[in-house]
């Protein structure tokens, strides 16, 4: 059966940080092996519509990505000893999924989160690499330039290098330091799954890498807080969108399509939490989305307690997202008129969901007039999509 384009670029997404890192690992060169898989693909996009797609979609790109980095180390003369090594260590064959705590991509997250690195550059990195984002959405995704993200990943690139960046998983002793830009950007790889239909591979990938986590530091609340907070969500995919892909608020879902398997050990996982008594960000929004779980309908749901659990989540993270959130919430409790009024003190004007909070107080207020206008503001900023068109159709 021959393939499209859009179900090539489908598959560049899932597999695309995969080959990615299980080539690092056997060439320890970030630029050999994305060089290697990007031409692995350009060939599958001549090959794949012609011929139809292999067994192993992802298992063909790896493989092929590796024969075009040997052949390319081949042709340097000067790099011939490396080649004994790479038939020592990549077998002829499709590669084995590897023992989880020897995981590639999470090797990969670790060098891309290395403290050597600034934050914002550590989660446009791991983006890039592990997602498979181009550099035009990574800049996007921080609001910069294209020009100036492609600098930003090359100096990376440069200093992971020069910096002799271990591509490994810490030691157990290390891994407590090193854990809060990686839950970070796992959990943004998961948002960037669920605010882009193209990029739901990246929602599976973002639960695998949590489950690891876990597996890696049973003892870490933040790291089970990570993962039931991400079951949690996904447990609603499945009514989140209309057939024909039109957005469905939470108020509005049809709740016995929500997935009951992986509510039941989100909130498993969150009872287990509390035992540990050391609440932290990823625990308490899991157990704000426990609360909305345990609801059988919108109306029957606990807002008093999800109100008190941001008040705990704004101590430990006063952040105006935060704050956003908890409005909104309130808002079920005390009315818009109160929610709007903390709303507007937050400075979130390029958010659009801020302005899409304050259409639907104003919405509920009847100030229409302002309502609209802030819907328009919302979707203008919003990224294409069904949240924008679901703004857009509001206004």
């Amino acid at each position: 059966m021959s393939v499209g384009q859009a179900a090539i670029g489908r598959i560049f997404r899932e597999e695309y940080g995969r080959s990615l890192a299980t080539l690092i690992g056997v060439f320890d060169d970030i630029d050999v092996a994305e060089d290697a898989v990007q031409e692995a693909f350009a060939l599958a996009l001549i090959k794949w519509p012609a011929e139809g797609l292999p067994p192993n979609p992802g298992g063909w790109i790896t493989v092929t990505a590796r024969n075009r980095a040997i052949d390319r180390l081949r042709r340097r003369t000067r790099e011939r000893h490396l080649l004994g090594d790479v038939a020592l260590l990549v077998p002829g064959g499709e590669p084995e999924e590897q023992d989880p705590v020897r995981d590639d991509r999470l090797k990969l997250i670790f060098t891309c989160c290395h403290p050597a690195l600034s934050a914002e550059t550590q989660v446009a990195l791991t983006l890039r690499l592990l997602g498979g984002l181009s550099t035009d959405e990574v800049a996007r995704s921080f609001l910069v330039a294209e020009p100036a993200m492609a600098q930003r990943l090359v100096r990376a690139k440069r200093k992971i290098k020069a910096a002799r960046i271990p591509y490994r998983i810490p030691a157990a002793h290390e891994l407590p330091g090193r854990l809060p830009p990686v839950l970070a950007v796992v959990y943004l790889i998961y948002n960037t799954g669920v605010s882009d239909p193209e990029e739901r591979g990246l929602c599976a990938e973002a639960i695998r890498l949590a489950r690891i986590l876990s597996t890696l530091m049973p003892g870490e609340a933040e790291v089970a807080g990570l993962l039931a907070l991400l079951l949690l969500i996904e447990s609603r995919r499945a009514a989140r969108t209309r057939p024909d892909g039109s957005l469905i608020l939470l108020r509005d879902q049809d709740r016995r399509r929500w997935d009951r398997s992986l509510i039941a050990e989100g909130q498993a996982i969150v009872r287990r939490c509390l035992l540990h008594d050391r609440p932290g960000p990823y625990q308490l929004q899991a157990a704000i989305n426990a609360v909305h779980a345990d609801a059988d309908t919108a109306a029957r749901t606990d807002w008093p307690q999800i109100v008190a659990l941001y008040d705990h989540l704004y101590a430990l993270a006063p952040t105006p997202v935060v704050a956003l959130n908890r409005a909104i919430a309130i808002a079920e409790v005390h009315g818009p008129a109160t929610a709007l009024a903390l709303i507007d003190r937050l400075g979130l004007d390029h958010y659009y969901p801020f302005h899409a909070a304050r259409a639907d107080l104003f919405r509920r207020l009847g100030r229409h007039g302002e309502a609209a206008t802030a819907y328009r503001h919302a979707a203008a900023l919003a990224p294409a999509g069904p949240e924008r068109d679901f703004l857009t159709e509001r206004a």
